[in-house]
């Protein structure tokens, strides 16, 4: 769908207003948090063509008018598998907000991670040595809501400590890591209810700016 709407005759470059600009936007955050190529794959392509016709011809935006389940249900019931589609949404979430390392407070390099995409840049929040001695469920650990930006090497910095404890690690000022990894600041009250309850509100609240 995408490569019908920027093609044009003999090679021509589409030209694209701002309000067709975020259209797509809403179209591509809508799809994956629908999985809406998950199924019935050949009659959402026709659809979606379609509408990217429509779109790039007449500006008829209905084409992004796709609905999405609740996002607290996204966010708090997926597990991180690194080759999942919706662990691969996730990922991009966190990565509209240009996310900081939790030891030194520096930007990280989006365009190496992403490209090197694995398992050892992210990493819990909650680390599940703490978590499975304070008796939380494995299944209740591995949640996206438990997830951030995170290099293997901070991870060993931070090791298995509570929050709070590891808190000692981080910048003196963790605003900025906190809020460039969508993180409250009841991380480090070690309270992991109250800590997942708080981070999904802030992942729903980003999210619906991403597909609204």
């Amino acid at each position: 769908p995408l490569t019908v709407f920027f093609s044009g005759e003999d090679g021509a470059q589409a030209k694209t207003t701002d309000e067709q600009r975020a259209t797509l936007l809403r179209w591509f955050w809508r799809s994956c948090l629908s999985r809406r190529f998950s199924s019935g794959v050949l009659r959402h392509l026709k659809e979606d063509i379609y509408g990217m016709q429509n779109l790039r011809d007449n500006g008829d935006e209905s084409i992004a008018e796709i609905s999405v389940p609740p996002l607290d249900v996204f966010f708090s019931t997926n597990t991180f598998r690194i080759n999942s589609v919706n662990t691969k949404t996730f990922v991009l979430i966190l990565a509209q907000y240009n996310p900081r390392s939790f030891i030194s407070g520096n930007r990280i390099g989006l365009a190496n991670v992403l490209r090197d995409y694995n398992r050892s840049e992210f990493h819990h929040i909650y680390p599940r040595k703490y978590l499975t001695a304070q008796g939380v469920p494995v299944e209740e650990q591995g949640i996206f809501a438990n997830f951030c930006f995170l290099s293997r090497t901070d991870n060993n910095q931070l090791g298995g400590e509570a929050p709070s404890e590891y808190r000692k690690k981080m910048p003196s000022d963790p605003s900025a890591v906190l809020e460039a990894a969508l993180c409250p600041e009841s991380i480090f009250e070690d309270d992991y209810s109250k800590f997942i309850e708080a981070r999904v509100t802030l992942l729903v609240t980003e999210a619906e700016k991403l597909i609204n």
